[in-house]
């Protein structure tokens, strides 16, 4: 039988801000998963809703929460990986939900796959009632795919190394609406970024959500990214940017929804 101390430690981190009506689902999905060795942390930026007292209710099971002011979500993020103390390093965001087993699945993987320092799987996309509407459109990427914009990285799914992230952490703060893109640009430009054909969390669309608010907005982050990499102005990404606004970014969240089924643009 493996005992505790042998399974790497896996280090889970929330960050939340008033986002109650969705956050207990969020909690429960990670505290009621099957893997024992879960470090789990919540960031909430002071939310003024009833947040802080979903917290409390599951403050004995966490290693560690805080609600303050903070200077936004990838603060709130990097606030919480350094404190961190796992081998193998994942965030939900308060609105998502892991399905069971999803955390026990992304370790055996990794530990299975030494050279890959990232893993991600499939996931539903729910709406603010938790039905179904649709599916991610992930496939396996790498870090030239990711700099023309093939992302395809559903973000509540994926599990990286440490020492990966100690290796290029923390997020930049002045990329507020595509720090995780430029994190995975980052792993995959140092280590192996591998997609797993699994089911391992549920992705929430909701109007108030920042995917759906910010959603045009990402584009110009991920050029900064680009350009930062060495990418040319004429490049594809611009090419996706420009392509996306023409035929979608006007319409209503549920629609566009319909048409990245077919595109499968991030």
């Amino acid at each position: 039988m493996i005992s505790l101390s042998q399974l790497p430690k896996v280090s889970i981190i929330t960050p939340s801000f008033n986002q109650g009506q969705f956050l207990e689902a969020s909690i429960r999905s990670v505290l009621e998963q099957d893997y024992p060795n879960i470090e789990y942390i919540i960031v909430d930026g002071g939310s003024k809703d009833n947040s802080v007292e979903v917290i409390q209710k599951y403050a004995d099971r966490l290693a560690w929460w805080v609600s303050e002011k903070d200077k936004g979500h990838a603060d709130a993020l990097n606030k919480g990986f350094s404190r961190a103390s796992g081998e193998i390093l994942a965030w939900l965001n308060s609105d998502d939900i892991y399905f069971p087993g999803a955390v026990s699945e992304a370790v055996s993987i990794l530990q299975s796959r030494p050279e890959v320092g990232m893993v991600y799987g499939d996931a539903d996309l729910i709406d603010d009632s938790g039905t179904t509407v649709g599916q991610f459109g992930a496939k396996q990427t790498g870090y030239r795919q990711m700099l023309r914009g093939s992302v395809h990285i559903p973000q509540a799914t994926t599990f990286f190394r440490a020492d990966v992230w100690k290796k290029v952490g923390p997020l930049d703060l002045s990329l507020f609406f595509s720090f995780d893109y430029d994190l995975w640009v980052r792993i995959a430009k140092v280590s192996q970024v591998l997609y797993v054909p699994k089911r391992w969390a549920k992705f929430r669309i909701h109007g108030a959500g920042k995917t759906i608010i910010n959603d045009d907005r990402c584009y110009p982050d991920m050029l900064r990214v680009l350009e930062r990499e060495g990418g040319s102005w004429l490049s594809w990404l611009r090419l996706r940017m420009y392509t996306r606004k023409l035929l979608y970014s006007w319409l209503p969240w549920k629609f566009r929804l319909r048409l990245r089924r077919i595109l499968t643009f991030k």
